[in-house]
């Protein structure tokens, strides 16, 4: 199966290298996405830009692809997901969940000349970094790519409810599945409590297990892919 593979802010389609090998073995055919204003050299893309960008993938995959999403690009795995319910064969979030219709995309941080630089660590310090050692920190802060403020800002728009018969995968890296269900339960991801086919997974790794634990995310990935 093909399987899409969208990273979160800062990083660009390199975070998944030592992924894509492993799904490779496992007899997928992984293809990592670089967003525009994400590696592109782009300062001025947009959310919808970054969507676009993933519908392409979905629209030109073998077959029905599984859509995976790190941490805030869990929304553009769900967007595709809305726009192409019928295309997409599950999708799959790491370390975060989809965005509710009206919100904004990543406005978590703030912007610089027009840009959403990394922050550093402090604001990950705790069980998300845990697992990365101090060369592992200076490579990702040396290479974080600074994301527009056209992509932060953008506001999310779903638009076909078919979207929640969509199959889901939710891998749990620095939070536990039970964890998940509590917020799921309490209304805090609107999105997910209406999903039909639900289903939650932990792995032993904070909030980048495409940088700590390749090899078992593959593994996950490959197992939630063969399933759909």
């Amino acid at each position: 199966m093909d399987i899409l593979l969208i990273a979160g802010l800062w990083l660009d389609g390199s975070a998944w290298d030592d992924v894509v090998p492993a799904l490779e073995a496992l007899g997928h055919r992984p293809v990592p996405i670089t967003l525009p204003g994400q590696g592109d050299g782009s300062a001025s893309a947009t959310l919808d830009d970054q969507a676009a960008a993933v519908l392409a993938a979905v629209d030109s995959a073998s077959g029905k692809p599984m859509v995976v999403g790190h941490s805030a690009a869990c929304t553009l795995a769900w967007l595709a997901a809305d726009a192409r319910p019928e295309r997409v064969a599950k999708a799959a979030f790491i370390g975060g969940f989809p965005a509710a219709g009206g919100q904004p995309y990543a406005d978590f941080f703030e912007l610089k000349d027009g840009v959403m630089p990394f922050p550093g660590w402090e604001p990950f310090e705790g069980p998300d970094s845990a697992d990365l050692g101090e060369e592992a920190r200076r490579d990702f802060a040396s290479a974080a790519i600074p994301v527009p403020a056209g992509v932060t800002k953008g506001v999310v728009r779903l638009t076909d409810e078919r979207r929640f018969s969509v199959p889901v995968l939710v891998v749990c890296p620095e939070f536990t599945p039970a964890q998940a269900q509590e917020w799921i339960a309490a209304g805090d991801v609107p999105e997910l409590a209406r999903a039909e086919h639900l289903e939650l997974v932990d792995i032993d790794s904070g909030h980048w297990p495409m940088i700590t634990k390749p090899a078992e995310l593959a593994r996950i990935l490959a197992a939630a892919a063969s399933e759909a």
